[in-house]
């Protein structure tokens, strides 16, 4: 994260989300986010930099400075999922990112696939609830 900065990534997947809404026939309340390995990061990252933007996101596999979680805590529903075997990303952080957002008071899901390795997203897309959970969400 580079603070408040967008970096050339966010700031191009926030021209892209702007061109399609303003463009297209998008719903801007129906706006959500998923990525998995380096784009569960950059998920978490754009909702800290955009936390206005997403009805709901899904990082898969990623992580974020929990001490910038309180930005979109409160803004946008999250359902962390995570591998308990992964050696690519460590399962703890999602596991301590969930744990600040329980304290933050956000509304927070986490699944942890207890034999998967970095491949977390088989499982995650496997999850019968994932579609309806996300497409549940809209921004005020």
């Amino acid at each position: 994260p580079n603070g408040n900065k967008p970096g050339e990534m966010a700031l191009l997947l926030e021209g892209l989300i702007k061109e399609i809404c303003k463009n297209e026939k998008a719903d801007k309340k129906r706006i959500y986010i998923m990525g998995l390995s380096m784009g569960g990061f950059g998920t978490l990252e754009m909702l800290y930099l955009y936390p206005k933007t997403f009805a709901a996101a899904v990082p898969i596999c990623g992580g974020h400075l929990i001490n910038l979680a309180h930005v979109y805590a409160k803004q946008v529903p999250v359902w962390l999922f995570h591998g308990a075997k992964d050696n690519v990303v460590p399962v703890y952080f999602s596991r301590d990112l969930y744990t600040k957002l329980k304290e933050l008071d956000a509304e927070v899901k986490y699944t942890e696939f207890p034999d998967a390795n970095h491949d977390s997203w088989t499982g995650t897309f496997a999850t019968p609830e994932l579609l309806p959970w996300i497409f549940s969400h809209h921004r005020k």
